[in-house]
């Protein structure tokens, strides 16, 4: 059998995520191998939003984690996680979350991301009227264009934020999302230039105030690039699951599917044509087709999508009929992840149970 196929899929209904843990581990035994140790890591967990999941990365050895919402940092709490990173700037009513976070899982030190001193006074005011203190990163923009202050002027906003009460700053958050080179040299070297500010600013405040700054750097593109550099966290998060998106673009790193999509054949169309229910709904849509690719059909090419169904065309004189199960590889898994409550887990060819995605939600609890 294929390491994909499930016995009594027939009772399986689509569409459906399914997780396969033995690929999971393996994903992760090999980000530790290349890291160099369970301590180089700080995974980013928006791409499984699963608390088993994040329980074998903890048992594997990695105790400090990165997320981008309240309710992914609440189940990291609830797993008991050492360190959490709100890699997301908290404005609004989500200061006051995370502030009940931290009250709500005191053995859980979570952090969050600064890139204006508005934002820094405002959790200054909020965590030091409760008389706590809340560990604080500069959010650095060195390409993404997304979030955070560009390096050059970032010196004047640590040195603004250094007094305020209720906060303490502790690091550096540079992540660089938008260096997707296929080719592994150009990827050092975009990685190198935009790293360079990075560490040019961390040398400048350990000079002017005599502190050792963390660093956190990399997404799951770009993290190998960083792994030589000393005394920097790495925050993939992809690769824990991989898809068909990032495997082919950077064909370099060694990770495998360990989650897909499972539809069914619902209408032959005509001889070369058949629909799936695969619709937006259940695998992520903001890319062009094709969305998703066929692990046993590789020759079916999507050529159209709406909410519940995807039309692909197939060689002539093709067999599928209608009730046959396809086995999907998503070209982006993190956002089709989110579009399930549940995942379905296969181990052995079998669906052994299944998982809440807990973290798909805004809020759990807090």
């Amino acid at each position: 059998m294929s390491w994909y196929t499930i016995n009594g899929i027939e009772k399986i209904d689509s569409p459906s995520l399914v997780v396969y843990p033995q690929r999971v581990r393996e994903n992760i035994r090999l980000a530790i191998a290349m890291a160099g140790g369970a301590s180089r890591l700080r995974p980013h967990v928006k791409t499984n939003k699963t608390a088993e999941v994040c329980l074998m990365m903890l048992e594997a050895g990695i105790d400090t984690f990165k997320c981008a919402t309240i309710a992914e940092a609440e189940m990291l709490g609830i797993i008991h996680a050492a360190d959490v990173l709100l890699a997301h700037q908290p404005v609004g009513p989500k200061a006051e979350r995370l502030l009940q976070l931290t009250k709500k899982f005191p053995d859980t030190q979570f952090s969050c991301i600064i890139d204006n001193l508005l934002t820094a006074q405002e959790l200054s005011a909020l965590f030091d009227k409760e008389n706590k203190t809340l560990s604080v990163f500069i959010d650095l923009n060195i390409g993404m264009n997304r979030s955070g202050i560009v390096p050059e002027k970032a010196f004047g906003l640590f040195t603004q934020c250094r007094s305020l009460p209720g906060i303490r700053l502790i690091g550096l958050h540079g992540y660089d999302g938008h260096i997707r080179n296929s080719d592994p040299v150009e990827r050092q070297a975009a990685s190198d230039n935009g790293f360079g500010r990075v560490d040019r600013l961390a040398n400048a405040l350990t000079e002017a105030y005599g502190i050792s700054l963390q660093i956190v750097a990399g997404g799951s593109p770009s993290f190998p690039t960083h792994i030589a550099r000393k005394n920097v966290q790495l925050s993939p998060g992809t690769f824990v699951f991989w898809d068909w998106g990032y495997k082919h673009q950077f064909p370099d790193q060694p990770f495998d599917y360990a989650a897909l999509v499972i539809t069914r054949v619902v209408s032959v169309i005509d001889e070369e044509t058949v629909c799936l229910d695969l619709g937006h709904k259940a695998v992520a849509a903001e890319n062009p087709l094709p969305r998703v690719h066929f692990l046993n059909e590789p020759d079916a090419v999507p050529v159209s999508q709406s909410e519940e169904h995807l039309v692909v065309k197939l060689p002539r004189n093709n067999t599928w009929k209608p009730g046959d199960v396809w086995f999907g590889v998503p070209v982006h898994i993190c956002p089709t992840v989110a579009l399930y409550e549940t995942a379905l887990v296969a181990e052995d060819n079998r669906i052994q149970g299944s998982w809440k995605v807990i973290a798909r939600t805004r809020k759990i609890s807090v």
